[in-house]
């Protein structure tokens, strides 16, 4: 279930109901629930202190009796202008004896979250509900997936940075997907089960001329650093970031480096060195901690 998270504007379960919008392949009761799921979820977040959600008839969810640990997830997900990023947790959900997970209306499955967990700044779903593997009649292992689509405006640049993971459970018990009695709605919600971060994909260039060129002449180095801005859904220059430029000698199997380029305020970077010997020439960026690391592909100058 894709969701356009603009939550810490919105309050209660009926207004986010136009956010939701559910997967293209899901139809029928199982989307009314899953849309219904992640408005009561979503809801439960935007209210005031999480005070309760009303639903359509009326009522608060009780508190499922549904607990989640061992949530693993990427260290960093990098994130581009237009394609759909999917990036797979795993945890264990543990349950009560009198909660039924292999119920059809029994929903669960993991969400990240940026800023705080009663107020989050953003929130990023999947389809649900996750797969689920019973290990004992108290315990499974759970798969899930959170979907990014950046192209959809679920993203700002401020997003970039670390995010927090956290779990949610719903139990129908049988209620009606499109207009349920949230009191007889079981839910279960955690943050903080683990972290990640958020990065604008990069890209990174080089170009060495002259070539050929001969022994001891000036070789001028150029390249660009961009990223992904995901407000215009466009690479800009990645500004005033050291880059490194490393050689690798014909027949080589490392590269050297060089020297340390700082990108101007478009990007761009140029400097120059003397030709030595044939070889592969290129742009070595490090990463931050919104932005992943990157390595052009080499430029290779034949030196008579």
């Amino acid at each position: 279930m894709r969701i356009r998270a603009s939550v810490a504007a919105v309050t209660g379960a009926l207004a986010l109901s136009a956010l939701a919008v559910p997967a293209a392949h899901a139809d029928g009761a199982a989307s009314a629930y899953r849309t219904e799921a992640v408005k009561i979820v979503k809801g439960a977040h935007a209210a005031a202190g999480k005070q309760g959600v009303k639903g359509v008839r009326g009522g608060t969810p009780y508190d499922l009796n549904v607990t989640f640990s061992q949530f693993k997830v990427a260290k960093a997900i990098k994130v581009g202008t237009t394609n759909h990023v999917a990036t797979t947790v795993t945890y264990t959900l543990t349950h009560g004896a009198d909660v039924d997970i292999t119920a059809e209306d029994f929903l669960n499955g993991p969400y990240l979250y940026k800023g705080s967990f009663d107020n989050p700044d953003n929130m990023l779903f999947g389809d649900l509900p996750a797969t689920c593997k019973v290990v004992t009649d108290t315990t499974a292992k759970c798969t899930g997936k959170v979907d990014i689509y950046p192209a959809e405006g679920e993203l700002w640049n401020s997003d970039a940075g670390g995010w927090k993971g956290g779990a949610l459970a719903i139990a129908y018990n049988g209620q009606d997907g499109e207009n349920p009695d949230p009191s007889k709605v079981g839910v279960a919600d955690k943050g903080g089960l683990g972290s990640t971060s958020l990065q604008r994909y990069s890209r990174q260039t080089v170009n060495a001329s002259p070539e050929p060129v001969k022994k001891g002449r000036t070789i001028t180095v150029t390249g660009a650093l961009t990223r992904a801005n995901w407000e215009d859904n466009k690479y800009h220059g990645y500004t005033k970031q050291p880059v490194k430029l490393q050689f690798k000698k014909k027949g080589a199997s490392a590269y050297t480096t060089l020297k340390t380029v700082t990108t101007d305020s478009k990007g761009n970077l140029k400097t120059t060195v003397k030709a030595s010997a044939d070889g592969y020439f290129r742009y070595s960026f490090a990463g931050t901690s919104t932005t992943p690391a990157i390595d052009s592909t080499a430029d290779f100058v034949d030196v008579k």
